[in-house]
């Protein structure tokens, strides 16, 4: 029977490395001061393990090779898991130094395994072996990637080069580190204390967070922040031009040169200096450029084919969106006298454009979205799609009183588990992401069942009052727990192919887009949507014009992600060239697509933390990649049933429990019966094209 596995989960005292517990991490055991002595005491221990693994006389075969290799990994993995989680969600100096005091041990240790020729010697002999064929599917893949990511790592390279690669991956672990820092420290620097009066035009819910977060820090009156769910609200329905103004320009300025606090926290060398070390990087391995580096691990197979995919979505939505920016400019002009849209403007005529064209308001959905029946709503959803359920586990440790945790079921079984933290807070990164607490494996004792973190920054419940989501952030629910789905469904034992390891990146996002398109579904609504007050399920008239809405103004925001998804691979295809700078190369990219224009001030490329601190460097085009694919897989749900109990198996089966054991293009193929469309992404979009 499949069961938890009693693991090694956190990080204590050097001499007592981790924590067993039932299942659970132990946040509460974590300490700053331990955590670097606990890394480097097992990184030496790995690799006196490792070489004593190589020193033994052959042949070498997966389990006398790979399976106490693998062990070592996730003992590691499941050590610093909770290390660069706390990071994320409550962030603090102490903490910060810890972990970036490892993250140079870290890389030092990957690149010393990457590059060691002995151990790529003995995968090559696993590889060779007379046991090969008859492993399993998994293992094959396993071992392929391995040999993979060894030349990757710079395994051929002449030792000096090999040595020089390893300077250039602990520095760029800590200047990536520093990137993210300073978006974090320049949205925290920032914040405007004003009176209640001046936020005429904001619904209720958004004054009432105002006034909670300037009670918390003691002062009178409302406080606006740069955290998303303060500017959104202040962008969107703030009668006051100039606050607006204020806001944005503090908003696209953070961590650049100019702005509130210009060059405090500036990113414009840090920029530089990433992109010469993946340039060089690159260089090492015998690629042009470091977008060609990039797609080695992708399914997109040459940068042409990348600008060629992302060029042709770009000339289908052009002329719809430029007709929407047209629209939403005579808009403001005949009805509101703005002649010249600015872009602290767009957002909010948007709004009006959209109550005035639909008769509907975004915070009218919110009553009918309150965090507790969407949750509720998307565990039935999917309920009905895999056959699993959802149940909430009280007694464990934590390290906010907002955290929460909850086990996946099947039959009374359990399949997984995962933490949810749901609301804005200082200290917390922004944004919304989904990240492997341990991962599903064999182990001596049994199968080590999955746990994932589901992270977002929704508003905060205010006294009395629960949490109240947008429709934006129901989508945003639904697509973080589709990428834990990925995580916690897999079906695989072998750690490097298990949920969401071993898929390629512009892969990893089709679960995540997929489960979205539920959002809009009227049969799911009757149940993920509630008043707060009575429980009524989204009334009729009220739905339609939800789904009407849905599409508004999608050819610009289509542009819009272009737009990002193109600076960032042509600035990673042609850096180092003659002349390319980061701000040239996005005014280039605008130049081509670009529907709203922005303004000088704008620095938007200092806080693009998903290029520059994340994993998406010459990869962002992977959510339009993606989205092709989950477009035209819920196609298949719309011609056969959404809640067709075959077709949600043939998903579970062919991409949710696959994960990355096999080329995800043949997952998608024995899924859908054929290569992808991009026919119904635009249809799903509201293109005519």
């Amino acid at each position: 029977m499949a069961r938890f596995v009693n693991r090694p989960l956190s990080v204590v005292r050097a001499q007592d490395l981790v924590i067993a517990s039932a299942c659970l991490t132990m946040f509460s055991a974590i300490r700053a001061e331990h955590v670097e002595p606990a890394i480097r005491t097992l990184i030496e221990r790995h690799k006196a393990q490792l070489n004593g693994l190589l020193a033994q006389p052959g042949p070498r075969t997966w389990a006398s090779l790979i399976t106490p290799i693998e062990a070592m990994d996730d003992e590691l993995a499941q050590c610093w898991s909770p290390v660069g989680h706390l990071n994320g969600v409550l962030n603090s100096e102490a903490l910060r130094a810890a972990y970036k005091a490892c993250l140079p041990l870290l890389s030092e240790y990957r690149t010393w395994v990457g590059q060691n020729a002995d151990l790529y010697a003995a995968y090559c002999e696993v590889a060779q072996g007379e046991d090969f064929n008859a492993l399993g599917q998994a293992e094959q893949q396993a071992v392929h990637n391995a040999l993979r990511d060894f030349k990757l790592a710079g395994v051929a390279l002449p030792e000096a080069s090999k040595k020089r690669f390893g300077e250039i991956q602990q520095q760029l672990a800590k200047l990536s580190s520093q990137f993210s820092d300073n978006v974090l420290d320049a949205t925290n620097a920032w914040s405007k204390q004003v009176r209640a009066e001046q936020l005429q035009g904001l619904p209720a819910s958004a004054i009432a967070s105002a006034t909670q977060a300037a009670q918390e820090r003691d002062l009178e009156g409302c406080l606006l922040t740069l955290d998303f769910p303060s500017v959104l609200p202040l962008l969107t329905y703030c009668d006051d031009r100039e606050l607006r103004r204020e806001v944005y320009l503090a908003n696209v300025t953070r961590a650049s040169d100019i702005g509130p606090h210009g060059g405090q926290f500036d990113n414009t060398q840090l920029m530089d200096e990433i992109l010469d070390l993946r340039q060089e990087l690159a260089s090492l391995l015998g690629f042009a450029n470091y977008a060609e580096c990039s797609l080695a691990t992708k399914m997109a197979d040459s940068p042409q084919r990348v600008v060629e995919f992302l060029t042709e979505l770009a000339e289908r939505s052009r002329a719809q969106a430029q007709a929407e920016w047209q629209e939403l400019s005579r808009f403001a002009a005949g009805e509101h006298s703005i002649e010249q849209l600015k872009p602290w403007d767009v957002t909010y005529y948007s709004e009006k454009l959209r109550q005035r064209t639909f008769s509907i308001a975004q915070e009218e959905l919110r009553p009918y979205l309150p965090v507790e029946r969407v949750l509720s709503g998307l565990f039935a959803v999917v309920q009905r799609l895999y056959s699993v359920t959802v149940e909430e586990v009280q007694d464990f440790d934590s390290y906010h009183p907002d955290l929460r945790l909850f086990e996946i079921q099947q039959d009374g079984e359990p399949l997984a588990r995962f933490y949810l933290d749901l609301y804005a807070r200082s200290h917390k990164r922004g944004g919304a992401w989904m990240d492997d607490c341990r991962v599903r494996r064999v182990t001596d004792t049994g199968m080590q069942l999955p746990v994932a973190y589901l992270v977002c920054n929704f508003t905060a419940p205010v006294g009395e009052q629960p949490s109240l989501l947008t429709e934006n952030e129901m989508v945003t629910l639904f697509h973080e727990f589709g990428h834990g789905l990925h995580h916690m469904l897999t079906k695989q034992h072998v750690a490097s192919v298990s949920g969401i390891n071993g898929v390629a990146w512009d892969a990893v996002e089709l679960p995540s887009q997929f489960l979205e398109n539920w959002c809009y579904q009227p049969e799911a609504l009757a149940f993920i949507s509630g008043h707060v007050d009575t429980g009524e399920p989204l009334p009729q008239a009220l739905l339609d014009k939800m789904l009407a809405a849905r599409n508004f103004q999608s050819g610009m925001q289509m542009m819009r992600q272009l737009e990002f998804a193109l600076f960032d691979f042509k600035l990673h295809q042609h850096w180092g060239e003659t002349g390319v700078t980061v701000q040239d190369t996005l005014d280039a990219v605008r130049a081509q697509v670009a529907v709203i224009p922005a303004v000088p001030e704008n620095r938007f490329q200092h806080a693009f933390s998903h290029i520059f601190a994340g994993g998406y460097a010459a990869g962002y085009y992977s959510y339009k990649w993606a989205e092709v694919l989950s477009a035209d897989a819920f196609a298949r749900f719309e011609e056969e049933g959404i809640f067709n109990p075959l077709t949600g198996s043939d998903f579970r089966r062919h991409i949710l429990e696959a994960g990355g054991s096999q080329d995800a293009m043949a997952l998608f193929v024995a899924f859908r019966g054929r290569e992808p469309d991009v026919e119904p992404l635009l249809r799903h979009s509201g293109i005519a094209a």
